[in-house]
């Protein structure tokens, strides 16, 4: 997606890694940065954890955001350079991303919802494996998975805990999720599914009292649930912006081939 900003007011916020502050406050001052609610563009500074809090922080907003990596992470960064700042900005390339929408049932009926930029987590609470029973789009396409739990990733989070549990990476702009088992015992093969990004997905937890399972959106966190049911949240609209050399795509192909 393409899509041209006058950028002339940056707003400047940093991760609590001292370098990512003194970056902010050289950039701050020479593009006379202002407050995040009067801004046209964010430059967020620091690593992917960074990006994933402004985004939520910004949600309401939409206000496109531009990542420069002083962290340890930043596959979702681009490089640092305190120069060209607003050429690069007139030149970068405009992602746009929707949150998904969990909507958690509790075992006492409370209803809990929240919203995840990087991934929807189902979580075992106690030394019993998890049972897990799975819809898509109101079918019942997996009676039982027992695991240590199962997430749904979007593209931007396809490379953060999605990749740690051997999930697949997801080009930034591509129209689907990945459903990933965390530790599966039954079935043992099953690796996950690519769902379309318009998937319904509801997930039922089987033998609740006896395996309690805790639903995660991001960092919102509850415990003890019966059920949970997760679609794309098309409200909200995030807009993350890379530079125009910025391959992503190749190192997105990059790390599914490295050793």
């Amino acid at each position: 997606m393409t899509q041209k900003f006058e950028t002339r007011k940056l707003a400047f916020v940093a991760s609590d890694n001292p370098e990512a502050e003194a970056a902010r406050q050289v950039l701050d001052a020479r593009y006379k940065g202002v407050e995040a609610g009067d801004a046209d563009i964010i430059i967020a500074l620091g690593g992917d954890g960074l990006m994933l809090q402004t985004l939520h922080s910004n949600m309401k907003d939409g206000t496109p955001i531009f990542g420069m990596n002083c962290g340890s992470v930043g596959f979702l960064m681009n490089r640092y350079e305190e120069d060209n700042l607003l050429e690069r900005l007139e030149q970068a390339k405009l992602s746009l991303l929707h949150p998904l929408k969990m909507t958690a049932t509790t075992a006492s009926g409370q209803i809990h919802e929240a919203l995840a930029i990087n991934e929807v987590s189902l979580l075992r609470e106690s030394a019993q494996a998890a049972k897990l029973q799975i819809s898509i789009d109101n079918r019942v396409r997996m009676e039982e998975l027992i695991c240590d739990g199962v997430l749904l990733a979007t593209p931007a989070g396809s490379t953060a805990y999605n990749l740690s549990a051997h999930g697949p990476i997801l080009p930034i702009d591509a129209a689907l999720l990945a459903l990933t088992p965390i530790s599966a015992f039954r079935p043992r093969r099953w690796r996950g599914a690519i769902l379309p990004e318009v998937a319904k997905v509801s997930i039922s937890m089987l033998e609740h009292e006896k395996r309690p399972v805790s639903a995660v959106a991001d960092h919102a966190e509850f415990r003890d649930i019966v059920k949970v049911d997760i679609q794309q949240d098309r409200r909200h609209q995030l807009f993350m912006m890379f530079d125009a050399d910025h391959s992503l795509d190749e190192r997105i192909l990059a790390e599914q081939f490295s050793q």
